[in-house]
């Protein structure tokens, strides 16, 4: 009796140990705490958080991300204040005009991902000595209006000499999305896009670049991550994660080849072949597109208002300690070398 009883004790002990171990594969999968994002857009031009999906730079600070396309920066800061997604990203004139709204639960920039306009102007015909005089009584798709896209490409026409309304007549009335098509459709002269889209109307013929607005424009706080306060106030480790993980991926794109980087990033462009990636890669990277660290600065912030208040976009600046954080940046730079 006794030794049966040892048995069954014996066979008890080997099913719990097997369910145990059942039970922890995958283990470090469950562990992972899931984060959704909206980004404005899809575009190489992000290209330093697709090097960290695809690197499994997230998965290292125990985050999985749900990553879905907002279609404009109106939408990804709608996701963000009704708590679709817990992080945008967009451009940070978005995070401006909800504070200036007097919204209590206002989001905040916690990390900057672009350094400059990622946007190129796009031509009907070649045009090798392209000059921005050109588009003297000439129609551009611009994208939504008070959006970056339109934002920066007034802040260019203006440093050119050109006066947006007067010399320049801007199309706002679509979203970036629908852009490409309305052009290849027969609307306006030019149109502004991110990249692969440009270079891939351009190898089809359909369409081609002729200016890059990101060297006219020179550094300006494009594109950032921007969460709830609120949400941040709860999940600082959280965020904080978040960030290490673009860092690491800042890092990653800075120290590696664009052929490394097209490489690193296929898999989010499946239909974009890989020269085209290469070379749109090579384009951004010489152009100085990808921020090098994740910290948001305020001379910049001043920049990005100064142009939202010649656009005519904002009567007030927001301050920047309200709408920017370089918390978690600081401590990103600081424990990842």
């Amino acid at each position: 009796m006794k030794r049966r009883l040892g048995l069954l004790m014996f066979l008890v002990l080997v099913v719990s140990l097997i369910l145990t171990g059942c039970g922890n594969t995958g283990g470090k999968q469950d562990q992972l705490t899931k984060i959704r994002v909206s980004e404005v857009t899809h575009s190489i031009f992000y290209a330093p958080q697709y090097v960290a999906l695809s690197q499994g730079l997230f998965e290292e600070e125990g985050l999985e991300i749900e990553l879905t396309n907002g279609g404009g920066a109106d939408k990804v800061m709608t996701a963000v204040l009704t708590g679709q997604v817990e992080v945008g990203l967009a451009g940070p004139e978005a995070t401006i005009y909800v504070y200036n709204e007097g919204k209590e639960d206002n989001a905040i920039v916690f990390a900057q991902l672009t350094n400059g306009d990622g946007t190129f102007l796009i031509g009907r015909e070649e045009d090798p000595d392209f000059s921005w005089s050109d588009l003297k009584g000439k129609t551009i798709i611009g994208g939504r209006k008070g959006g970056m896209p339109e934002i920066i490409l007034q802040y260019v026409l203006r440093n050119n000499g050109l006066t947006p309304g007067k010399d320049v007549f801007i199309d706002t009335t679509m979203q970036f999305n629908a852009m490409p098509g309305a052009f290849l459709g027969g609307q306006g002269d030019y149109v502004i896009l991110f990249e692969p889209t440009g270079s891939m109307m351009e190898k089809e013929g359909k369409a081609y670049i002729v200016a890059s607005l990101g060297k006219e424009s020179g550094e300006v706080p494009y594109t950032a991550y921007f969460a709830k306060k609120s949400y941040m106030e709860r999940n600082p480790n959280i965020i904080q994660k978040f960030t290490n993980a673009v860092y690491k991926g800042q890092l990653w794109i800075e120290s590696h080849s664009p052929e490394e980087i097209a490489q690193a990033i296929k898999a989010h462009f499946p239909d974009t072949e890989e020269e085209v990636l290469t070379t749109v890669v090579k384009r951004y990277k010489e152009q100085n597109s990808w921020k090098k660290d994740p910290i948001l600065l305020e001379k910049d912030l001043h920049v990005l208002q100064k142009a939202l208040q010649d656009a005519g976009e904002l009567s007030k600046t927001a301050p920047y300690e309200k709408i920017v954080t370089p918390v978690f940046g600081d401590a990103a730079i600081k424990n990842i070398k």
